[in-house]
């Protein structure tokens, strides 16, 4: 397949890239700043670029069979401007013109699936997110919005606490009352999760929290 990633110099984007590439797709990444790529191959394009370039973003969609996005919100105190939930609005955009009907993301919990059921965990994540990053918050629900509100075929995951460690290869994945899923998952799963969903299609559209 053909797959645009967004977010490729992140430490979970990175490593999408990497599996996309093992697996023999074709990947285009679209990043602001080309020297922070880590793997580089015969079978990988570059765009740079910024969030906000409607036509370079278009142009890094352009062919695709999906889209990968690993962007998230910066977790800074006093940020006030919302860049990603803006760009991920230009990426929606762009699928759209170009007909590229595949989305996959992520988010968190603090962001409710309408499949979760009402529990203390799912009341108070959105208040503990709003009181120590309110801005984040905003760029999540902004962004996923942007997603869940347009026609793409689209599945978003929701990360709690991602963390640099070894993958277990094992996924939890469900709504929050409705199944066990904790909080911690290894990125390197969670990038395994995310290239998955290009030949699954039990959560579209869907936003499923994961854990391992």
């Amino acid at each position: 397949m053909n797959v645009t990633v967004f977010g490729a110099t992140g430490q979970i984007g990175r490593l999408v890239v990497r599996d996309l590439l093992a697996a023999g797709h074709d990947v285009t990444v679209y990043v602001r700043n080309p020297g922070k790529l880590v793997d580089r191959g015969p079978r990988q394009s570059t765009i740079a670029g910024e969030l906000s370039d409607d036509a370079r973003i278009q142009q890094a969609v352009r062919g695709a069979d999906a889209v990968i996005s690993a962007l998230g919100p910066l977790l800074r105190r006093g940020f006030t401007a919302t860049p990603v939930a803006d760009g991920t609005k230009n990426i929606v955009a762009a699928m759209q013109t170009e007909h590229v009907g595949r989305y996959i993301g992520l988010a968190t919990p603090s962001v409710p699936d309408e499949r979760d059921s009402p529990t203390l965990k799912a009341k108070i994540l959105p208040v503990i997110a709003g009181l120590l990053f309110p801005n984040a918050l905003n760029e999540l629900v902004g962004m996923t919005a942007a997603v869940t509100q347009s026609d793409l075929d689209w599945t978003i995951a929701r990360i709690t606490r991602p963390a640099r460690r070894r993958p277990k290869g094992t996924v939890r994945v469900g709504f929050l009352g409705r199944d066990k899923v904790g909080s911690v998952m290894s990125r390197a799963d969670i990038a395994t999760f995310l290239v998955a969903q290009l030949a699954d299609e039990t959560f579209l559209p869907a936003a499923p929290a994961i854990s391992n």
